[in-house]
């Protein structure tokens, strides 16, 4: 079969396997040669939630090529078959396991819904087989909360809530870029109503977070030395009125609520080391082409930060996560972070220089001049990677054989 990428409106809705194969290897390679002896409590056994691609899989990566630590994976991902492709994520997740495989480091991967308590109880399970498997205690190391999902259904009350992606009190009114022709579409969106950031709270926010750390805690599994981690985003005053103002904002508002309230309940009684926000940069993923505005912005500051030498894609980010912030002290309360416990691995996007040289940049593009002034090519090439297309190495004109990428 040949495969070519089916993008429409900024969502691709098809994957090449080879791809998202070499794509995971080169990762891997990246991570062997880039993670630094750890100054702190060295990773043993991690949890990553939502470890099939973006920041999630670069965690599970970094852990286990970086440190050799047994990671156990969870998402929910379509199996690809003999004849049709399965999510990007699914092929993610099987390279990662093969490989994992021959380099004699165990892994675990778990298809199924995150938040529900069916899952966090196979979970449980998976976690003692990997211990006992090991022949190490049944204590995780480190979690990694990194779950983007559209909808939920709270485990409780058994009700679908579904996010969405609105400003709160007012209209919004912009413009964003088509990824694959470089023209511009203009974006509107309606002020979300009070039941809509109800909703995305309930998706996005830090509630399910909550809900694992008691489980994994009540099950004995965690330690005085776990670390937990979820990722979040803040970006420029520009992009406030669809995010850090809207319903998105919100929902990290909560996570951040949900952070503040694992330290109080667990990391000052000494149950576990302490948990964290880290605060990412804009990156390319599949979530974050859909945003007003990002593919626009975003494309702006890929053409700046390269230049300026400071572009990163999210392996390099969170091996700097690692090596330069969670794992730079044994001490906890040593890990680097803002006046609101938060840890900046945005610090370089949000430079004073950085930003004021975007904002020129968004200023002086026009349909015109797109392609010059902005990054836009690079905004497509991450986007397609992410599917497995466009990768350096694979001949998309081969005929493949979907069998030989079959869990």
């Amino acid at each position: 079969m040949i495969i070519n990428p089916m993008v429409r409106n900024n969502i691709c809705i098809n994957s090449h396997p080879a791809g998202c194969f070499l794509s995971v290897q080169r990762q891997i390679e990246y991570a062997k040669k880039s993670i630094k002896p750890a100054n702190g409590t060295m990773p043993r056994l991690v949890l990553v939630i939502g470890c099939s691609g973006g920041y999630g899989l670069a965690s599970r990566i970094a852990a286990a090529f970086g440190y050799g630590a047994i990671t156990i994976g969870i998402s929910k991902e379509k199996a690809g078959t003999k004849t049709q492709t399965g999510t990007p994520g699914y092929y993610h997740n099987l390279s990662f396991d093969r490989e994992a495989a021959k380099a004699a480091i165990i892994s675990l991967t778990l298809d199924g819904d995150a938040y529900s308590s069916e899952t966090k109880a196979q979970t449980v399970q998976a976690v003692r087989e990997a211990a006992a498997k090991a022949k190490i205690p049944a204590k995780i190391d480190l979690i990694v909360y990194s779950l983007a999902s559209p909808a939920r259904t709270d485990p409780k009350t058994g009700i679908l809530h579904k996010a969405v992606i609105k400003p709160i009190g007012v209209p919004f009114s912009g413009q964003t870029l088509n990824m694959m022709d470089g023209s511009f579409i203009p974006v509107q969106a309606e002020p979300a109503t009070e039941e809509d950031v109800f909703n995305t709270i309930k998706v996005m926010g830090g509630e399910d977070w909550e809900l694992w750390v008691e489980s994994l805690l009540r099950e004995g599994l965690l330690s005085p030395a776990t670390r937990t981690i979820a990722y979040s985003y803040l970006g420029p005053e520009i992009s406030w009125p669809i995010y850090k103002n809207g319903t998105i904002g919100k929902a990290k508002e909560d996570l951040e609520r949900a952070c503040r309230l694992i330290n109080k309940n667990y990391s000052t009684e000494g149950k576990i080391a302490g948990a964290w926000i880290s605060v990412n940069k804009a990156l390319v993923t599949r979530a974050s082409a859909v945003i007003p505005i990002f593919p626009f912005y975003v494309s702006c500051l890929f053409k700046v930060m390269k230049k300026m030498n400071l572009h990163e894609n999210c392996i390099e980010q969170i091996i700097r996560l690692y090596n330069d912030r969670l794992y730079i002290s044994e001490d906890p309360q040593k890990t680097p972070a803002d006046s609101e416990g938060r840890i900046r691995i945005d610090d370089w996007e949000m430079r004073e220089d950085v930003q004021k040289a975007v904002m020129e940049k968004m200023n002086n593009t026009t349909q015109e001049n797109v392609f010059t002034e902005t990054d836009l090519a690079g905004f497509k090439h991450d986007f397609l990677i992410a599917h497995g297309f466009d990768v350096d190495g694979i001949d998309y004109n081969a005929d493949l054989d979907l069998g030989t990428y079959i869990g």
